[in-house]
């Protein structure tokens, strides 16, 4: 199955653009859902978060509380760096199972067109890259994102502690095989996308299950 990668900082669209190729017949995969998937109490995963970062992150369940496990995470890149060494590996397994077609003794169409995977924290990630086809980052300036994210209700402090965990946008753009500038933050977003779909030929695909299914 042909699989893209999309990146983008925070407020970039990124998400946006996602779900708008999800409603053209992608197979969306949001990295920070299929993470959290993974947070099982008693889990190996979720006793070596609390080791890491403390036994309090956990709830009376043992479930992880993800605001607080988030507050201590993302305060800096080292602490980000030590959250990634604990989820990512397991994290690539569980997506390599969900995107790379199974070995099997018969020929099946897939059930989807195509493949997107919405990488919010790319850093670290790059051991995955080789799993996509192409990487397609959302970009908008530092200044356009900071505004946007205050305008929706986030603090600006935390929108300036989020974003110094993360790349700047010319690294980021560095990454991609292909840029979308998204700092108008209007339909262009879109017409971009239209286009990228129909040079890859995904234009009027519809995601649907097999014929035989």
């Amino acid at each position: 199955m042909f699989t893209v990668f999309v990146l983008g900082n925070i407020a970039s669209g990124k998400s946006t653009a996602c779900r708008y190729l999800e409603s053209h017949g992608a197979m969306l995969i949001d990295l920070d859902e299929l993470a959290k998937s993974l947070y099982v109490p008693g889990s190996d995963i979720v006793n070596a978060l609390a080791e890491e970062f403390g036994w309090d992150i956990l709830d009376e369940e043992g479930g992880v509380r993800r605001n607080i496990l988030a507050s201590r995470a993302f305060v800096s890149p080292d602490a980000v760096a030590r959250l990634n060494s604990i989820v990512h590996p397991v994290l690539i397994e569980q997506l390599s199972l969900r995107i790379l077609d199974p070995v099997c003794c018969t020929v099946s169409s897939p059930r989807y067109p195509f493949a997107v995977v919405e990488v919010s924290a790319p850093t670290g990630f790059e051991d995955a890259f080789g799993l996509a086809d192409e990487i397609l980052v959302i970009s908008a300036p530092l200044a356009v994102r900071r505004e946007r994210a205050i305008q929706r209700g986030m603090e600006p402090s935390d929108f300036d502690a989020r974003s110094a965990c993360q790349p700047d946008e010319s690294a980021l753009c560095n990454l991609a095989t292909t840029v979308i500038d998204n700092t108008a933050g209007d339909n262009s977003l879109f017409e971009q996308l239209d286009s990228w779909l129909a040079c890859h030929g995904f234009i009027g695909t519809a995601n649907k299950e097999d014929a035989d299914a």
